[in-house]
């Protein structure tokens, strides 16, 4: 698939998505929204893709929305779909579109993260950031709101009052600030942001089970709004009982029992387990 403002590349099981419009600072568009979308499919759709991770090229991770259009940028959005009568946000479909991936997704965050350049980032599953990262939710700033989802995502990865500070101020704050904050996990050098990456995205696809990591990241995110630890026993159990005899789980005690890696047979494509949660329950297509 020919793609003009992102890139997306697969090497040894891992596909990079670089936000590729570097003389705009990676700046969102629709185009680079469809395109996003698009390269989630390829990597859910690869068997050989065992993890993400998304970067952007130049100095800049992405500047937000690309302001070229002058103070109309907001009033007009030309998507298809409507929710109650409104055109979607369109960092949004992005955002729920990472949010029902597959596979495990690692923001490797280079330079500004702004608006929705850092919303989007939200439903990743680690973010690692360079030194000179900066980072806003500058909405306020700009007479909008927050988008992309991120009234849920970002209290439950923050804590609301982290979330509102950031929020309500909509000033832009170091990579410092955003690891003290948990908003990412980890902070590198600028040079050693990338080899970070894509040493964790190895460290997953070389030793871990991809049914395995599909599942456990849909729990993850879907128990994020369980009533109860108790809806979360029945949605694992469900999934112990399908597993336990699955040939994944066979060949992971043999491999453990042998002192061998493991080579785990199931594809994500054809064996997902049927009790996987179906968060998130998206009525919208993307």
């Amino acid at each position: 698939m020919a793609f003009s403002e992102i890139d997306y590349d697969v090497d040894d099981r891992v596909a990079t998505i670089t936000l590729n419009r570097p003389e705009r600072l990676n700046a969102f568009t629709f185009a680079m929204r469809r395109e996003l979308i698009d390269a989630f499919d390829l990597a859910d759709a690869d068997d050989d893709v065992r993890a993400v991770v998304v970067t952007g090229a130049g100095r800049a991770f992405c500047a937000g929305a690309d302001l070229g259009g002058g103070g109309g940028t907001f009033a007009h959005r030309e998507q298809a779909e409507l929710v109650d009568g409104v055109p979607r946000d369109g960092g949004g479909t992005v955002a729920l579109r990472i949010a029902r991936s597959l596979k495990p997704v690692i923001g490797a965050i280079n330079g500004a993260a702004v608006g929705v350049g850092v919303t989007m980032t939200l439903p990743m599953d680690v973010r690692l950031a360079a030194e000179t990262a900066r980072f806003g939710f500058v909405f306020a700033r700009r007479g909008i709101v927050t988008e992309a989802a991120s009234s849920w995502f970002l209290p439950r990865i923050v804590g609301i009052a982290q979330a509102m500070e950031w929020a309500a101020t909509g000033r832009v704050f170091p990579a410092a600030e955003a690891l003290e904050g948990r908003l990412v996990s980890r902070v590198y050098p600028d040079g050693e942001l990338l080899p970070a990456a894509y040493a964790l995205a190895r460290e997953i696809a070389d030793n871990t089970s991809a049914v395995s990591v599909a599942a456990v990241r849909r729990l993850m995110w879907s128990g994020l709004s369980a009533a109860s630890p108790w809806e979360a026993h029945a949605a694992d159990s469900r999934l112990m009982a399908e597993l336990g005899g699955a040939p994944d789980t066979v060949e992971g005690v043999t491999a453990f029992l042998e002192k061998r890696p493991a080579d785990f047979p199931m594809k994500v494509s054809k064996d997902l387990p049927s009790g996987i949660p179906s968060w998130p329950d998206n009525p919208y297509r993307v």
